[in-house]
């Protein structure tokens, strides 16, 4: 697993705050741009929430962005690589954002509700993607509008938390919030004298809710879910859980060096949607050849390798290279998985792969390309 140390010079999230005036001791982490709870309840119970039940989590590290203005459809279509104007109201859809040479600058989420846009954004991404998304507006009428955090001008006046694990929409219910049928998809709800704003994300072994509520009703959430069933979960599990569920993290197993068909994050793609920035370069990939590389996910047989190692072939030569990787799974069920980008010679049959302290093998399931749908 990538290495999460503590950081007093990034900002806290809400809820890191909230229980850090507690009695009860926490151990901080920073976890995509904020600072965050790694740990909360023990490792085995948070693990086994995730996996057969349901964890409740922080998501303080998400930005929301709002974007206004009259050509604020058309101008975002052609900025990111996945739908916007088809998107149906109060559904969503998750992008990478190019530059013109088609290379990954980061990924967003988009979501719709009624007339209005807004981008999610990882708080390790903001300043960088803003950035890059304002330099392009230039004769448009359109405006990028930070509606949480200081970048707001404002102590953040809202909170989100997560809800992720395979019964995660019955803790909802029991909670008294509604259940999604769809991922990618969201509703508003009155929850307690509180407008709650409930959506539902991709994911691959289990539901992942998001719940954004304002500040003042942080603590009762956080108590109500617990109560209805779930467990809390701090940012080493969750980052376990994502590795397991083959979800790569941008500034990890996705770079700036990357091209899109690289990822195999086809569910980030649109390929009938128009132009957009970096598209001629996604649509030449597309239409006359293959990359030569793949982020792929794998199974580690040996001590839990770190970010950077060399997987080697048999023959000899360097066959790819670890993004990530943690262990997963409780008791006799626990396994080593990892992401790393692949050359295309090392994807050729189930051939085993080496480091200095193991082997592994890429799992013939390619998790990392499967739609949300």
């Amino acid at each position: 697993m990538i290495e999460i140390a503590p950081d007093a010079s990034t900002p806290a999230t809400p809820l890191a705050l909230l229980l850090a005036s507690g009695a009860r001791t926490h151990k901080f982490a920073d976890y995509r741009g904020a600072l965050t709870l790694m740990e909360l309840d023990a490792p085995e119970q948070e693990t086994a929430a995730l996996a057969e039940s349901a964890g409740v989590h922080d998501l303080g590290w998400l930005k929301r962005v709002a974007v206004r203005g009259e050509d604020r459809f058309r101008w975002l279509s052609g900025m990111v690589t996945n739908t916007v104007n088809e998107l149906k109201e109060n559904g969503g859809a998750w992008n990478l954002v190019l530059n013109a040479q088609g290379r990954i600058q980061g990924d967003v989420t988009v979501w719709r509700e009624k007339e209005q846009l807004e981008l999610e954004i990882a708080a390790d991404q903001y300043e960088k993607l803003m950035g890059h998304l304002n330099h392009f507006i230039i004769m448009d009428d359109v405006e990028l509008v930070a509606l949480n955090g200081e970048a707001a001008g404002m102590a953040s006046d809202e909170a989100a938390l997560g809800v992720t694990g395979p019964l995660a929409g019955e803790v909802l219910k029991r909670a008294g919030l509604p259940e999604l049928a769809e991922p990618m998809t969201s509703t508003r709800a009155e929850w307690n004298g509180f407008d709650v704003r409930v959506a539902r994300g991709y994911g691959v072994l289990g539901m992942h809710y998001e719940l954004w509520i304002p500040l003042a009703g942080l603590e009762k959430l956080w108590k109500f879910l617990r109560t209805a069933g779930a467990t809390a979960v701090g940012s080493a599990r969750l980052e376990a859980f994502r590795i397991a569920e083959g979800i790569p993290l941008y500034g990890i197993d996705i770079v700036e060096r990357d091209l899109p068909q690289e990822t195999f994050q086809t569910r980030a793609l649109h390929f009938s949607k128009g132009c957009y920035l970096g598209q001629e370069i996604v649509e030449r990939i597309r239409s006359r050849g293959n990359v030569h590389r793949h982020l792929r996910q794998l199974e580690i047989f040996g001590p839990l390798p770190e970010r950077g190692t060399e997987l080697l072939l048999a023959g000899g030569g360097v066959g790819g290279q670890i993004t990530s990787a943690a262990e997963w799974g409780t008791g006799l069920t626990k396994r080593t998985l990892a992401l790393g980008m692949m050359r295309a010679e090392a994807e050729v049959g189930e051939q085993s792969l080496s480091y200095s302290q193991g082997t592994a093998r890429v799992l013939a399931s390619l998790r990392v390309s499967e739609s949300a749908s």
